[in-house]
């Protein structure tokens, strides 16, 4: 039969409160109400940045279009006056004069056509530049509130590092010297048993489990000697007996 002694397993209930303290930190870390705050910034950052650079893209589609345009047009511009020159100068015959005014025509036709197309890519352009701007602003307010959500939740971090660093201190203290089976014994059944390994016997009932003892068993361990341990019938964590009044 396993045996410790008795204070020892008294103490174990100190270790057991520190070590509960510890996974009430650690759950207080993972469910930080900043973490969900940094994911919320940052997912509505990146719905916009995704926005911005498709926006970009666009704007620079448009420009390379209203570039072609602005060519195509200034194309048309020069030939006619070309023509025109040509014409003016009076040094053409009667058939080519005839066949330059003919070619103006259409060259007019046509700068007034391609005009028009640079017309509407300038106005999608501005319309575009303008809801690029829009974003780029909602992206820099995106950013200031992500990192004021990333610097709130290192703030509460360190807070519950510190006294998580603290804890762990004391844990160490109130382990320290205990007897070594007993507390490998503890550590096992702790990770086995959602990290609770050991439990006050109060009246029947173990307070790790909740349950009451049936006369039987109670009879059985309050039967043993103080150094033997004991352990619960329903969930298996080490049951320490305290003296009466306790």
């Amino acid at each position: 039969m396993a045996t410790a002694p008795a204070s020892d397993q008294r103490r174990l209930l100190d270790v057991q409160a520190l070590d509960t303290r510890l996974l009430q930190l650690a759950h207080r870390r993972k469910e930080s109400p900043t973490l969900a705050k940094v994911t919320e910034a940052g997912g509505r950052f990146a719905d916009v940045h995704g926005k911005v650079v498709e926006s970009e893209t666009a704007v620079a589609d448009l420009r390379r279009e209203l570039t072609k345009a602005e060519g195509d047009v200034e194309q048309v511009r020069t030939r006619a006056q070309r023509d025109q020159t040509r014409l003016d100068s009076g040094a053409v015959s009667a058939k080519d004069a005839q066949a330059l005014s003919s070619e103006l025509e259409s060259l007019a036709r046509r700068q007034s056509a391609l005009e028009e197309v640079e017309l509407d890519v300038m106005e999608r352009l501005e319309a575009h530049e303008t809801a690029l701007g829009e974003l780029h602003r909602a992206e820099a307010e995106l950013v200031s509130a992500q990192r004021e959500a990333e610097a709130a939740r290192d703030a509460d971090f360190a807070e519950i590092d510190a006294e998580r660093q603290g804890v762990a201190a004391e844990r160490a203290q109130a382990a320290d010297g205990l007897d070594a089976a007993l507390l490998a014994l503890y550590d096992k059944v702790r990770a086995q048993s959602g990290g609770v390994g050991a439990a006050a016997l109060r009246g029947r009932r173990c307070e790790g489990c909740r349950m009451e003892l049936n006369p039987g068993d109670l009879a059985r361990i309050t039967g043993k000697g103080p150094d033997e341990i004991v352990r619960c019938e329903e969930c298996g964590r080490i049951l320490v007996r305290l003296p009466d009044g306790a």
